[in-house]
């Protein structure tokens, strides 16, 4: 299973609001502590909010590739469905020039609709559009030259798209939510699929996770093919006890903004306390309790190949994130690897 972090470039840390400038430098000092203490994988997302820098997430992987070494480098996830898939395509695979073949992308539809408005689309169309861009994506990463009509872009006829990325099939995980469609989709094509999971019990999941493994069997692709990731909450300190008493007051204190914005009821402890228990989906605790807990998500999921931690709470300083990462690095690795 490979191991990562998942961040929004937020600057809101240890319950302060920091400079746009030391936000940036201090997660690019993570990026490169994970990549030091062996983590396979880090993601940036996407958003177009005052609370997040995330905006540009290539140029953010970009300017740290060249500090960076073997970590692979990936969105988490770019909005396909506002941007223009001949550009996302470029940025990516220039980022994977310089980053001598470490780059990735997960692309999707995004759980948050700022960029629609904003860059001019409709709502009405969330669907259609990501189906028609997702199709130009993949057409641009397998073909040199690019012929191809739509409704949402101008044509292409027999046109080229450079840079070409130094890896033959630059990677593309179709990032998804709860939507049975979504699962099937990315069998069909055959893409490895990240699964976003923020709340409930995991397991709940394994029946969507069957039929994307299903499609992409019914359209020819081997097991190996269908890789699944898992992307969810979580932190690690040196004790369990620890690790709770750091993580839970900016939890609450972030998700009960967030269900102010999406009709969520407030956060309580007993709800954290389930989620953060056997089966719920924080991955939240000690080295042993994390391991133990991603064994389980992966059993039962029927096995998965990537887990990302997305750590981003306004409770925790840089300086418990960069523990954090070290322990997930120097102990939780080892132990899930070694089991």
């Amino acid at each position: 299973m490979e191991i990562g972090i998942d961040s929004f470039a937020s600057a809101m840390y240890g319950n302060k609001t920091l400079s746009s400038v030391d936000a940036m430098e201090q997660l690019m000092d993570r990026i490169v502590h994970a990549d030091e203490v062996g983590l396979d994988v880090f993601g940036i997302g996407e958003h177009h909010k005052k609370a997040f820098l995330d905006s540009s997430t290539a140029v953010i992987l970009a300017a740290v590739a060249g500090r960076t070494k073997r970590i692979r480098l990936t969105s988490a996830v770019s909005v396909l469905s506002t941007a223009d898939p001949v550009r996302v395509y470029q940025d990516f695979a220039t980022l994977d020039l310089v980053s001598k073949g470490r780059a990735e992308m997960v692309v999707g539809r995004g759980s948050s609709i700022e960029a629609y408005p904003l860059f001019g689309f409709n709502l009405d169309d969330y669907d259609a559009l990501f189906k028609e861009k997702l199709e130009l994506l993949l057409k641009i990463r397998d073909n040199e030259f690019v012929t191809w009509s739509g409704k949402f872009r101008p044509a292409l006829n027999n046109l080229p798209v450079y840079p070409r990325a130094l890896q033959s099939k630059l990677p593309v995980w179709l990032g998804v939510g709860g939507t049975p469609e979504s699962f099937v989709r990315a069998g069909r094509l055959g893409l490895p699929l990240m699964v976003a999971i923020i709340g409930g019990n995991t397991a709940r999941f394994r029946p969507l996770i069957d039929m994307y493994r299903e499609a992409g069997a019914k359209a020819g692709f081997s097991p190996a093919e269908l890789k699944v990731g898992l992307h969810s909450p979580g932190f690690v300190a040196s004790t369990d006890e620890k690790a709770i008493e750091e993580y839970y007051p900016g939890y609450a204190e972030l998700w009960t903004k967030l269900g102010r914005e999406r009709g969520w009821p407030p956060v309580t402890r007993s709800h954290f306390d389930s989620q953060a228990g056997p089966q719920g989906v924080l991955v939240v605790g000690g080295p042993e309790r994390v391991a133990e807990k991603l064994l389980r998500h992966s059993e039962a999921l029927g096995g998965i190949d990537r887990f990302t931690f997305q750590m981003d709470n306004a409770g925790l300083s840089h300086q418990q994130l960069m523990s954090s990462i070290e322990l997930i690095g120097k102990k939780v690795m080892p132990l899930v690897s070694g089991s």
